[in-house]
């Protein structure tokens, strides 16, 4: 299919507002819109996410729109379920989608499928999470720089004696290459100034399952042993935190997160968490739909895609690497309110009124 589009360059600005898009709860695609114009599947892999459903399906869909009226976009979660987003990729290349926006459950899992779409010719735009296979693009943060953020937070948090603390290392999903590179990032400041105590893998990113490793790395370590938590993202953030003050811990110590997620912002300024890493949606969905819509247009991502970087096969394809922000309490009105993530009104919610107000939020 064939549309014209309202230009294949974007500015890469955050977008003041999220539509409310209702989530799938089904494992089926839903159509978006509607039109005579090029197919778009936009994939995602779970619902225990927030940011998945609540900021990048409807700015992604939003985006798509302004650049492509006449497009269809079929949306499809994979409720973290391998097998079910590989039937998710089969039906969008029996269904002759013009092009697939991925974002991976399992990236090596995953690559079959992604090689499937481009004998079909159909291009895929690994959103996020750099995918397996012969994608066409890609458009995420620098997850090295994710993880750098996080560790110098938190040696910051423990003070100039890090090099005897011990901490707890809270990681990602192997199988997610985001969740290796920002493990990457965070050891190359952290190795050598602190004595990792225990270190998971998370699979799935679930924070149940971070809440029962850190339950056992209590048991192991000691209650009064843990001076630090590197945790990934923000609901393994929770999971720990939840498992250090069901056994008592008092004072938490600092913990790490990312997605600034709003349970997040209020666990920050209720002094549970110390930090997260603000990745703008805005600008990345902007520049994964624009990417979208010039592939399934068959024209160039040259200009919107100005970095580059190297697939698993060794192929260099375009891509669009943003940078992360650190956010502590101490620069919530400076990012995430100014740049109109969240107001004011949601953040300081009746019980986090005091904290608020010492926070100068109010």
């Amino acid at each position: 299919m064939k549309a014209c589009i309202r230009g294949a360059a974007v500015a890469l600005t955050a977008l003041s507002t999220a539509f409310a898009l209702s989530s799938c709860d089904s494992g089926t695609a839903n159509d978006s819109e509607g039109g005579n114009g090029p197919q778009i599947a936009l994939l995602l892999p779970d619902s225990t996410t927030a940011r998945w459903e609540t900021e990048d399906r409807p700015l992604l869909e939003k985006k798509i729109m302004e650049l492509c009226a006449d497009c269809t976009i079929q949306h499809a979660n994979a409720k973290n379920d391998v097998a079910l987003q590989q039937e998710q990729m089969d039906s969008m290349i029996t269904k002759g989608v013009d092009a697939i926006v991925l974002v991976a459950v399992d990236a090596r899992t995953l690559g079959p499928s992604v090689t499937s779409a481009t004998e079909a010719n159909i291009p895929v735009i690994a959103y996020d999470r750099l995918s397996q296979g012969p994608i066409s693009g890609y458009v995420s943060f620098d997850g090295v720089e994710v993880g750098k953020l996080q560790g110098r937070a938190l040696l910051k948090a423990m003070g100039d004696n890090g090099a005897s603390r011990q901490i707890v290392m809270m990681n990602g999903d192997p199988t997610d290459p985001n969740a290796v590179s920002f493990k990457e990032g965070a050891l190359s400041v952290l190795s050598g100034r602190v004595k990792i105590g225990k270190e998971y893998d998370t699979i799935q990113w679930r924070p149940e399952n971070a809440n029962m490793n850190m339950s056992g790395a209590l048991a192991a370590l000691g209650v009064g042993n843990i001076q630090g938590v590197y945790a990934a993202n923000d609901g393994l953030a929770a999971g720990s935190i939840s498992a250090l003050k069901a056994n008592k811990v008092d004072p938490l110590p600092p913990v790490t997160g990312q997605d600034a997620e709003l349970g997040a912002v209020h666990r920050i300024v209720a002094g549970d968490q110390y930090m997260t890493v603000y990745k703008p949606f805005g600008p990345e969905a902007s520049a994964g739909a624009a990417m979208a819509v010039a592939a399934a247009n068959r024209t160039s991502l040259q200009e919107i895609a100005k970095d580059k970087v190297r697939t698993s096969s060794g192929k260099t394809v375009p891509a669009v690497l943003l940078t992360p922000v650190s956010v502590t309490v101490a620069n919530i009105k400076d990012t995430l309110v100014k740049d109109g993530f969240y107001t004011t009104r949601e953040i300081c919610i009746p019980r986090l009124e005091a904290a608020c107000s010492r926070a100068g939020l109010t």
